[in-house]
């Protein structure tokens, strides 16, 4: 009974596209994970820092490969199949 499980199913993601929020934004496909969630990907790529703005992506990206993303900086996993980028709806347009 001393083997420590993860909150995270992870299990149902391997070998499928997964989004990583790190302290930059990264996505790849799932290959491995432990309890400590570190995560193996493959195919990953980075979306680059705004020069302007280094609280925003960009669409630029750059290929990385086979990465391991340590536990201690993994913020959020999500699937990137069936997702969709929405508009804030808490931003107030210009003059309200």
């Amino acid at each position: 009974s001393g083997r420590k499980e993860t909150v995270l199913d992870l299990a149902k993601f391997i070998d499928k596209g997964v989004q990583v929020k790190l302290a930059g934004g990264r996505q790849g496909t799932l290959k491995g994970y432990d309890q400590l969630l570190n995560l193996v990907l493959d195919e990953a790529v980075e979306f680059l820092r705004d020069a302007d703005d280094p609280l925003k992506t960009t669409d630029q990206t750059r290929r990385l490969g086979l990465i391991v993303c340590r536990d201690k900086a993994v913020m959020l996993v999500s699937p990137t199949d069936g997702t969709d980028e929405i508009a804030n709806p808490f931003i107030q347009p210009d003059g309200a």
